[in-house]
């Protein structure tokens, strides 16, 4: 929360700020929401998108017969398995935090967004047991119902998603209810899954997971390639990977294109903080990159393109683009970290849109990419930018929605729970996904780089072959 919101709130919530150096209740609250929220996410859209790029694999050896096809799927099942487990134990967390950390938001939300955790609960669980069987079946059922098991891994993946972020975004703009005596009531839950941001926001959330997660997966093979591993087996789970994050990469721009918009028409707040826009503009200038100085309520080091903003959002280079002077002070995100998140987050999307384009270009000129030494190692550097764009597009949307946790109903400091030292809990979360993080970084290089180079080095093992 930024420092120009302090005042005003100080008023109504004098527990919100530090007193005699101890973490206020609300800073706790949100950094324990926050750490949460970005540590799942990794895990979130993993799930999403792994599950295909296995069942893929799996589906191009019962095409084609090639047993390195089966090995890939077998492989990334494995990596699946880890992952999954791990997201299971960070999103049952993030469903505990909720309640006990927001017990005045669940208690007024509850009837809105409750369904659709029931939705999510219920997606949840046929992930989990269709992993089973996925995991368990190789030998035990027939090839086309363990290839449909792994379908349907995926597709509850996504849909498990899909709910979720429409959750959120009714969080960003309420609909489905009434305000009597300034609690929600008549609430219709299908209304609500129908507000204004829930089809673009789960738009370019999953578009986000598949390209994150398939060029992350690229990059290893690619990183494996260029480092002298079997060309044959990594060149196939490149060319998958590619395929399944490749193509979300080179959408994704014109999503959050379509999102922008959105947020420009239900959030203006929000989306003048992302491009650090004070003052409403006619012909407003597109800035790239620049430090925002909320006090003096200017912008250093910026380059702007004329008109460019009002372009990109209305078409038109004359129309008037709404900045904060149109917002009241007291409902002011925090100008500069939201503007510099969405500054990594469209920097990061669009590199790894170009990488994939050029990829395609290759593969369409019939060259072969993994002889591409330049662009296996671009492939590598893009890696990981996928998930930096995640986690930046994240801090945009909680952070520009602040100081509102329901987006002009409620406002987050109202939100919190009156049990003080909540920098106890943060603290012992903290520690434990540090602990998670290691375990699991730890488990993924064995898994990259374990002895049994029948899938990651030289030649095909026995045991991925079944």
């Amino acid at each position: 929360m930024g420092s120009d919101n302090v005042p005003g709130m100080l008023r109504r919530n004098p527990r919100l700020f530090v007193s005699g150096g101890m973490m206020s209740d609300l800073l706790a609250a949100r950094a324990q929401m926050a750490m949460s929220l970005g540590f799942h996410i990794i895990f979130a859209a993993i799930g999403i998108a792994m599950p295909l790029m296995m069942a893929l694999a799996e589906w191009r050896w019962l095409r084609s017969g090639d047993r390195l096809y089966l090995a890939l799927a077998r492989r990334w099942a494995k990596g699946t398995a880890i992952l999954f487990a791990v997201g299971a134990v960070s999103g049952t967390v993030l469903s505990f935090e909720l309640g006990l950390l927001w017990p005045a938001f669940m208690e007024q939300a509850g009837p809105a967004i409750g369904p659709l955790f029931a939705l999510e609960g219920f997606a949840f669980f046929t992930e989990a047991i269709f992993l089973g069987i996925y995991l368990y079946g190789w030998e035990r059922i027939p090839p086309r119902a363990h290839l449909t098991a792994g379908f349907v891994v995926a597709a509850s993946g996504v849909a498990s998603a899909i709910v979720v972020v429409i959750a959120n975004a009714w969080m960003n703009t309420p609909t489905g209810f009434q305000v009597d005596q300034g609690r929600l009531a008549h609430i219709d839950p299908i209304a609500a899954m129908q507000n204004p941001h829930a089809l673009h926001e789960t738009l370019h959330m999953v578009l986000a997971a598949f390209a994150a997660t398939g060029l992350l997966v690229a990059g290893i093979h690619a990183w494996l390639i260029a480092r002298g591993g079997d060309t044959a087996f990594q060149a196939r789970a490149l060319g998958l990977a590619l395929l399944v994050g490749g193509i979300p990469a080179v959408l994704q721009p014109i999503s959050g294109d379509l999102l922008s918009r959105d947020v420009a028409r239900h959030q203006p707040a929000k989306f003048a903080a992302a491009e650090a826009l004070y003052e409403t503009e006619r012909g407003a200038p597109f800035r790239i990159g620049g430090i925002p100085d909320s006090d003096r309520r200017t912008v250093s080091y910026a380059i702007e393109i004329p008109h460019a903003l009002s372009l990109l959002l209305y078409l038109d280079p004359h129309a008037t683009v709404v900045g904060l002077d149109r917002v009241p002070r007291d409902q002011w995100p925090h100008v500069g970290v939201v503007h510099i998140a969405f500054q990594v987050m469209v920097a990061a999307g669009l590199l790894m849109a170009g990488v994939s384009l050029w990829a395609g270009w290759r593969w369409w000129r019939g060259a072969a990419i993994e002889r591409d030494r330049v662009l296996l190692w671009a492939l590598v550097g893009v890696g990981p930018l996928g998930f930096v764009a995640i986690e930046a597009g994240w801090v945009v949307t909680e952070v520009g929605r602040q100081p509102w946790i329901i987006y002009g109903v409620m406002r987050t400091p109202d939100a919190v729970t009156p049990m003080p030292g909540l920098w106890v809990p943060f603290t012992a979360f903290t520690v434990l996904y540090l602990g998670l993080a290691l375990v699991v970084v730890w488990l993924l290089w064995r898994h990259v780089t374990s002895s049994d180079r029948g899938v990651w080095g030289r030649g095909v093992g026995s045991r991925d072959m079944g």
